[in-house]
């Protein structure tokens, strides 16, 4: 995106809508709790008090609120388009006949078993490591197996697809659930997980004891995947091979009969991204029984099929899923499952229909106005860190020029016409969609990168940075209130979207994204000693997150979260600056007895508002690289020189930090 010269965004957009309010939700503040010494509770406290996550939800808040209100959006659509014929061929026949067959469940009911039968045969006829190859080979993209494949732009030839490995093939969150039986909480959720298992395979009409077999497979799988952590490093999951390393690396799997089954026949190189999972995994195709194998891949599909399968398939499923795993309550609407699963087979011809209904071109104009802002603040930021030194600032610098954006939705469509949907085939629809879209990618390995391709539909409610491609990419669904508010005055937009923007532009600065140039390639423009500059200040901010104990015994995991809390700090400060420049030398106004400062800092507290239940929050803290949202918005806040100063912090107040203790990066 071409920058402009420095535009006053939120000011020039909002100048018609007079008097702004503050964008701040007072009915949510906690009277009790001071900012001074929980920012988090402060602003959502009453809320959380009040609030009761729904019964067919893990988590309820900002971000789930705003998935609903895309999902009903979407239902209008698709439901829209089911009760009219639509032409033979069409996309919007494709979405309706897909629609209608996932909700229709006195139909999913009546089939019983036969939809999967042909798999669970082709499983059972594997009689041979040969066979296994090609039925692994197969998988891809429709079934989570351990050797999982990809096609993404090779880090070291950005311009270019590359194939790699992923590792993968277990049926809980992370590798921890499997490592550490004797922790409470895991323990329970795996003992839920075999018993799970059992009830599947009894309701398949197979012996409950093979789940243990399966189950003790999977636990060989688990203890060769990588933490999460490790795999933040990108030079350490960079090891291209050729197909002959390959089969030397990772003796005992068929690799020739893999790849060609995998529509990777052309393929010469691949990037094993994990190299000891993946001889691993072979390893256990040479090593392990078929019958154990056989037991495993029954499982596989019947777990991942349940929600398509009779009546007590889908109850046992949402036992474990549902409850065990995220402690849901109830299931969620089958209208809103099935809008979930049209997104992910047919989400650009959804996406498509849902911009010029929900998005209008006015809309992503004043997008790109307000990025543009945070752009040229991050620009004069850099020139001001007084850690880095001039080579790196330059180099720093000719990487945020070269920053694409995109916003709102792709300008050119996916093409799903050679997409077979067939009414009343839901598994079918499912499997066929799946490897569509993997055979679409496999075709490509080796090609030149599509840098006009999206990763994301336009009605999802999220935010990315793409590292070889060195661009930042906000969808239409995200781009509202309350992260966005035409209403209000700027401070709390800015604390809000803004500091989101910040985020998704710190992220190519961040531990991870940092090691990538501004042409995507994975290289090291640092010099030596800002690179351990930078490091010492990352090193200090993943002890703070450890020193989190969201669960008791469960520390935030400060390593494997590195990434986003340094973007959340740095997009925060960015989003700072970018907001007091646009006051343009004038105060900010006072409303409601509250400063601009401190609006600010109330619209990013509030933008992180989420209530979760504890089975949800386990998961989170143990896989997922997000620290969970009461941290990100206290654990950025706390670093915040422009926090200190709006409340008047001072020794006592649990939010107080010496400013000589601040973590400050970007």
């Amino acid at each position: 995106m071409k920058l402009t010269p420095l535009i006053l965004a939120l000011t020039v957009l909002t100048a018609q809508a007079a008097p702004l309010s503050a964008g701040v939700d007072t009915a949510a503040f906690d009277k009790a709790v001071r900012p001074q010494d929980d920012l988090f509770k402060a602003v959502n406290g009453r809320w959380l008090k009040a609030t009761k996550i729904p019964a067919d939800r893990s988590e309820t808040g900002a971000f789930t609120l705003l998935e609903d209100l895309s999902d009903q959006r979407v239902r209008t659509i698709v439901e829209g388009l089911a009760k009219k014929p639509q032409a033979e061929g069409s996309d919007e026949r494709r979405i309706a006949d897909f629609y209608k067959s996932y909700t229709d469940l006195k139909a999913i009911d009546k089939a019983g078993l036969a939809p999967v039968r042909g798999l669970l045969e082709a499983i059972d006829a594997i009689d041979s490591p040969f066979s296994l190859a090609v039925w692994l080979g197969r998988a891809q993209g429709r079934f989570n197996v351990p050797l999982q494949m990809q096609v993404l732009g090779d880090a070291k030839d950005p311009a270019h697809y590359a194939a790699l490995t992923w590792q993968a093939g277990l049926g809980m969150p992370d590798r921890d659930y499997y490592l550490k039986p004797d922790d409470p909480q895991l323990g329970k959720t795996r003992a839920a997980y075999q018993a799970y298992l059992r009830k599947l395979a009894a309701l398949a009409g197979d012996n409950p004891a093979t789940a243990d077999q399966a189950l003790a497979l999977e636990d060989r799988i688990a203890q060769s995947h990588w933490p999460k952590a490790e795999m933040r490093d990108p030079v350490k999951i960079y090891n291209p091979m050729t197909r002959a390393e390959l089969a030397e690396k990772a003796p005992g799997l068929d690799w020739p009969a893999f790849l060609q089954a995998a529509q990777l026949t052309q393929v010469e190189r691949l990037i094993v991204s994990q190299p000891s999972q993946v001889a691993a995994a072979a390893k256990l195709v040479a090593e392990v029984p078929l019958t154990q194998w056989k037991a495993y891949l029954r499982l596989r599909v019947l777990d991942e099929s349940a929600d398509l399968l009779p009546k007590p398939f889908r109850d046992a499923a949402f036992g474990f899923h549902g409850t065990a795993i995220s402690g849901a309550k109830q299931e969620r609407p089958r209208w809103q499952k099935g809008v979930a699963e049209v997104n992910g087979a047919l989400g650009e011809a959804v996406g498509r229909v849902y911009v010029t209904r929900y998005f209008p071109p006015a809309a992503k104009a004043r997008m790109q106005e307000l990025v543009a802002n945070l752009l040229v603040t991050y620009k004069v930021s850099i020139d001001g860190l007084s850690w880095m030194s001039p080579e790196t600032k330059a180099e720093a610098q000719a990487k945020l020029a070269k920053y694409t954006t995109k916003i709102g939705y792709p300008d050119k469509w996916r093409d799903y016409a050679a997409l077979q949907v067939k009414a009343g085939d839901p598994i079918g629809n499912r499997l066929r969609a799946g490897r569509f879209e993997w055979e679409r990618q496999a075709r490509r390995v080796g090609g030149p990168v599509d840098r006009a391709e999206w990763g994301m539909t336009p009605q999802t409610v999220n935010a990315y940075y793409e590292p070889t491609l060195n661009e930042i990419v906000f969808p239409a669904a995200i781009l509202q209130k309350p992260f966005f508010d035409m209403a209000a005055d700027d401070a709390a937009n800015y604390g809000a979207i803004g500091a989101i923007i910040g985020h998704e532009i710190s992220h190519g600065f961040d531990d991870e994204g940092s090691q990538y140039d501004g042409d995507g390639a994975l290289r090291n423009w640092w010099t030596e000693s800002d690179r351990k500059a930078f490091e010492a200040i990352a090193d200090r901010l993943a002890a703070q997150y450890d020193g989190y104990e969201p669960i008791p015994g469960h520390h935030v995991n400060g390593r494997l979260t590195l990434g986003e809390n340094i973007a959340d700090l740095s997009g925060l400060q960015i989003a700072y600056k970018a907001w007091q420049r646009s006051l343009g030398g004038k105060p900010a106004p006072v409303i409601g007895g509250m400063s601009g400062e401190q609006r600010f800092f109330y619209g990013w507290a509030q933008a992180w508002r989420e209530k979760t239940r504890d089975e949800r929050l386990l998961q989170l803290v143990t896989s997922n690289p997000h620290s969970p949202p009461q941290y990100r918005a206290d654990g950025a806040a706390i670093n915040h020189d422009g926090f200190h100063e709006a409340f008047g912090t001072k020794a006592g107040d649990r939010m107080f930090k010496p400013a000589g203790e601040r973590i400050r990066i970007w």
